[in-house]
């Protein structure tokens, strides 16, 4: 794994437009960065499937699983003023929506940039100050006078996807990186990383990605991808939501630069125990920094993959992201390396007796 080469990979895929039910532009992001020898395959739903070309029909499949959208909006109707009601894809708390850009997508495929408004505090009652706002009470202001001159001139309609308006930033002296959609645009990039990285490789497995479509709504791309694929095991890599800027070192289990986090369970599945142990006697040895997870919310596409194929092993690991579903995410680039190590090293150690006995 080049550093250069995975930083741009990072930066291209945080920068690509892809919310739930679009994520067209990621997978162009993705086809252009695959070594030669890994052939894709795109359903309807715009899951992709990743095969190299050694696959051996003998030999067991891991799945390398990571969604490729992101939590965004998507116009509801366009106002007499022009202005645009808007309603969530994916989960976010309404106070960190307002007074930031978005771009939203027209009718010709183009992105308008607008910024999120509501009522401006000047012309508030006193006790609406103290109201916290829902998304119903937010605008996109994109510059229109009108609902013709929004609908005619902008050509944006109802239904338009709408993004997070994000650049994403290296800090190569501090190793931080900063960008929208983390979640799961790393995971994303690991997937990436992790095929080219090893199709040519040897060892006791076939490797076959996914990047499934839609987490962020239910998982429902999963649920598409892992019938499909009808893996023996499989890994399931997050962005994973930090938790270090508002707990203390003994109850924090996401904490930049501490290493990748497996998780042990959410409100969605209750990893393979055996897996878990495996991969961490894995990190270890190989002195791996890691954290272990145990989480009360959250949920993820392995939940939907160790309920197929009659049951899939399935293990969970995250790249710790502060700030999650907002619009601007930071992370930990030796986070990140560390987990590309942890997987590769878990590929090449498991074999069709291990995977038995899990």
């Amino acid at each position: 794994m080049k550093k250069n080469n995975s930083i741009n990979l990072i930066k291209d895929l945080s920068n690509a437009n892809g919310v739930s039910g679009y994520e067209d532009q990621v997978l162009e992001v993705v086809r252009n960065k695959l070594a030669t020898n890994i052939k894709t395959e795109v359903d309807s739903m715009r899951n992709m499937y990743l095969y190299p070309e050694n696959i051996n029909p003998q030999k067991p499949i891991l799945m390398l699983d990571s969604h490729s959208d992101e939590v965004g909006f998507m116009v509801k109707s366009v106002n007499k003023n022009g202005s645009l009601k808007f309603v969530n894809l994916g989960s976010w708390f309404p106070q960190n929506i307002p007074a930031h850009k978005v771009r939203v997508r027209n009718s010709e495929g183009k992105y308008i940039k607008g910024v999120v408004a509501s009522k401006p505090p000047h012309f508030m009652k006193a006790e609406e100050k103290e109201k916290l706002i829902g998304i119903d009470e937010m605008i996109i202001d994109i510059g229109a006078s009108s609902k013709k001159e929004t609908v005619k001139d902008y050509k944006i309609e109802v239904g338009a996807p709408i993004v997070p308006d994000v650049d994403f930033e290296f800090d190569q002296e501090r190793g931080i990186i900063m960008g929208k959609a983390f979640d799961n645009r790393l995971g994303t990039a690991a997937v990436i990383d992790l095929l080219n990285e090893l199709s040519t490789e040897k060892f006791g497995l076939n490797l076959v990605g996914s990047l499934s479509a839609q987490e962020e709504v239910g998982t429902r791309g999963a649920e598409v991808t892992s019938r499909k694929i009808k893996a023996d095991i499989a890994i399931a890599f997050e962005g994973t939501p930090a938790d270090d800027t508002f707990r203390d070192q003994y109850d924090a289990q996401s904490v930049l630069k501490k290493g990748p986090q497996i998780r042990h369970r959410d409100i969605s599945i209750i990893a393979n125990p055996r897996f878990i142990k495996f991969a961490r006697d894995i990190a270890k040895k190989h002195q791996i920094p890691f954290q272990d997870a145990v989480r009360i919310g959250g949920g993820n596409d392995g939940a939907k993959i160790t309920l197929s194929n009659y049951s899939v092993p399935t293990i969970v690991i995250g790249v710790p992201v502060r700030y999650a579903h907002t619009h601007y995410s930071i992370s930990a680039y030796e986070d990140y390396k560390n987990t590309i190590s942890w997987a590769a090293e878990i590929i090449r150690a498991l074999d069709s007796e291990l995977i038995a006995a899990f």
